[in-house]
């Protein structure tokens, strides 16, 4: 799903991206596009109905929005997302919660890099204060239209290197 389907919930909704340690296949890509538009369609908090999006960015992110203007995601429906999240983790053998795994632009292809190694890609001069960095941090639709995507320089990840 791409931003397009977010469009209906407004900027303040609430954000969470979770960042797979490698790109999902196509055949993964569809089934991802189905879970996660069931998963945002029954997401509820204290049964009441969130009113919610699952999306797949770049074949790699999951972004989950939720409008809380309507109800807000409590700890409960905090909880369900993250045990989602395990139970995709499980289910395609990737990583969505590490952390100090970086995505960054090389070209037009997004890689990941762990610290370590992001660290000594800065060195080599093959990652630079140019380069375009996904911050995984950003808490609103509004962050995530106009920051997540950032100049190295520009980002938290410059702490880093």
């Amino acid at each position: 799903m791409p931003y397009e389907t977010m469009e209906a919930l407004p900027d303040t909704s609430r954000v969470w991206i979770y960042q797979s340690n490698r790109i999902f296949t196509e055949a993964e890509t569809q089934r991802l596009h189905s879970i996660l538009q069931q998963f945002a369609e029954q997401w509820t908090s204290h049964n009441r109905a969130l009113r919610a999006n699952a999306s797949l960015l770049h074949d790699r992110f999951i972004v989950l929005l939720v409008d809380e203007s309507m109800a807000g995601a409590s700890g409960c429906s905090i909880d369900k997302s993250v045990h989602f999240m395990q139970a995709i983790e499980q289910e395609f053998g990737v990583q969505l919660f590490d952390r100090m795994n970086f995505a960054y632009q090389q070209g037009a292809e997004i890689r990941t890099a762990g610290r370590d190694e992001f660290v000594s890609l800065y060195a080599q001069g093959i990652i630079t204060d140019e380069t375009i960095v996904f911050d995984n941090l950003v808490k609103t639709k509004g962050e995530l239209a106009s920051g997540w995507q950032k100049p190295l320089a520009e980002s938290w990840h410059a702490r880093m290197v």
